[in-house]
């Protein structure tokens, strides 16, 4: 069954560019992985410090192996001094 996935980063004050790029890259690193059917990075219209990732993968298994992954796990770290809040991702099926 499909897995979707939603992260929230609202960045710290100054550090609007840095939440940018390295979500970039981080796209650009998890799209031809297994199982990732679907990537991308968001900048909302009203808040330019507020991002998102939307991904939808094959199941939770191949999510779990990319959560695991050592870009992933360093992804998180970063992006943790770059944000005001604790780290926000939400694990998500299809309803109706």
């Amino acid at each position: 069954m499909e897995l979707f996935l939603i992260a929230r980063f609202h960045a710290r004050e100054g550090q609007e560019d840095a939440v940018d790029q390295a979500l970039k890259a981080q796209v650009a690193l998890t799209r031809p992985e297994p199982g990732c059917l679907m990537i991308n990075a968001y900048r909302s219209t009203r808040d330019p410090r507020q991002f998102f990732i939307h991904s939808r993968w094959a199941d939770e298994r191949a999510f779990d192996v990319h959560a695991e992954l050592p870009n992933t796990l360093q992804f998180i770290a970063r992006m943790e001094t770059l944000i005001d809040h604790p780290f926000d991702a939400q694990r998500l099926r299809v309803i109706g």
